[in-house]
């Protein structure tokens, strides 16, 4: 297949194929396609509740947005962009990559590439998907049509770290194959392109990215744990360590999201299943998942004593300036202090309350309370109005003799006049 007769569809519009369909769609005919009607009107109308991508932008695409499948069936490079989450048990769930697979078969024609972007662990992409394709379609894998493989690598609201300027990955069943889709992707990021070994090696390279992130999280979440019952702060202690020019200044917090908090265990899963016991991976699993605990654990003592105490937790999404409230562990902080009988109220300025509702049945504040008195204040999420904040409006919000956590160690540096105690992990 030539380039120039490439016609892409992106099956996913959710952080990663909705910023890549709309780019690609600048070089060659392209299709976006959802299985919700919903985002696909949204995105029709020029709006992103994700907010990835600017209005004017996503206005001017000529991106055809569908959630019909029949859209599909002109396209011969098919990009599977659906999340990979995990069951009850944290085991990964292929449900959404089986049933595009599924999906895509029924429009499958000889000469097609389907390409998968999702996080799956080595073996995934052939043994699983080609093999589906093959049951579904009739067609034969490696020959009538073929596989690739072109790991994901979008951090949601970062704007440095986006697709066009990125390293990316690719791989596919074969030489030419993995040339193909070299040059595609290298049309949105000027050629930045890795051409990994073969399928598994690049399925392995993702695994393992975010599973190292994981890790190295975990050991400074054990070693905040010891510093505070030694009553040191940890963010004294790294900002000493890190004067050392190797040191690596993590720093602590929850773990939640789509991709850090959950890939390790599909690694994890691969391990387990050729007969290694990954003691490392699922150690730091187990210490980033105890976090939420940990950190309910500490409000509660900060609030020992008092008569129905009440704390506002500043932040719900799973990370900083962002609305994804996807596995955020602020939930296990609120489920852990309200099983303590502790009165407990969440603002944040970007989650979206009938998400936060459906999602987790708990109500957020819309808005700052400002004359609200609590017992306890926790800054759970970093959000940049919550680092603008002054001396004085966070002491509006605290009783006399309250306490104010700060667990992102984003105030440590101001000076904080007020009657109130200041904490930090």
């Amino acid at each position: 297949m030539n380039i120039k007769d490439c016609r892409i569809g992106v099956i996913g519009l959710g952080y990663v194929g909705m910023p890549l369909a709309v780019r690609l769609s600048k070089y060659m005919p392209t299709v976006g396609f959802d299985i919700s009607e919903a985002r696909v009107n949204e995105l029709r109308e020029g709006w992103d509740r994700n907010r990835e991508i600017r209005q004017s932008d996503l206005r001017g695409t000529t991106c055809r947005f569908s959630f019909d499948t029949s859209d599909l069936k002109d396209c011969n490079v098919l990009i599977v962009t659906v999340p990979t989450p995990l069951d009850e048990n944290n085991d990964p769930d292929l449900g959404p990559v089986r049933a595009a697979t599924k999906m895509l078969a029924a429009q499958l024609k000889k000469g097609d590439i389907v390409v998968y972007e999702s996080t799956v662990y080595p073996g995934v992409t052939e043994d699983i998907c080609g093999t589906l394709l093959e049951k579904e379609s009739g067609l034969k894998c490696g020959k009538d049509f073929f596989l690739g493989y072109s790991p994901e690598r979008i951090n949601p609201g970062d704007a440095e770290h986006t697709l066009e300027h990125i390293t990316k990955v690719v791989s596919g069943q074969t030489d030419e194959v993995t040339d193909l889709l070299a040059e595609i992707y290298g049309l949105v990021n000027n050629n930045n392109i890795f051409k990994a070994r073969d399928i598994r090696t690049a399925e392995a390279s993702k695994a393992i990215e975010n599973a190292q992130r994981d890790i190295n999280v975990a050991f400074i979440n054990e070693v905040t744990m010891i510093l505070n019952k030694l009553g040191l702060s940890s963010y004294d202690v790294i900002e000493a360590a890190q004067t050392k020019w190797n040191f690596l200044p993590f720093t602590p917090g929850l773990v939640g999201g789509h991709c850090i908090g959950v890939d390790p265990y599909y690694l994890a899963h691969c391990a387990t299943e050729i007969g290694h016991e990954p003691k490392v991976i699922l150690s730091g699993r187990q210490i980033n998942d105890s976090m939420g605990q940990f950190v309910a654990d500490a409000l509660a003592s900060s609030v020992e004593g008092v008569e129905n105490p009440r704390i506002l937790l500043l932040g719900f999404t799973f990370k900083e300036n962002i609305n994804d409230i996807r596995n955020t562990k602020v939930i296990d902080i609120c489920n852990a202090l309200k099983a303590k009988g502790i009165s407990v109220d969440i603002h944040d300025p970007h989650a979206i309350p009938d998400e936060v509702k459906h999602e987790y049945g708990i109500e957020i504040l819309a808005k700052l309370p400002s004359s609200e008195n609590y017992d306890c204040i926790a800054l759970t999420v970093g959000h940049k109005i919550y680092k603008d904040l002054n001396a004085n409006q966070i002491a509006a919000l605290i009783k006399d003799e309250g306490v104010l956590y700060d667990l992102k160690g984003i105030w440590r540096k101001q000076n904080l006049d007020g009657n109130f105690h200041y904490k930090t992990l």
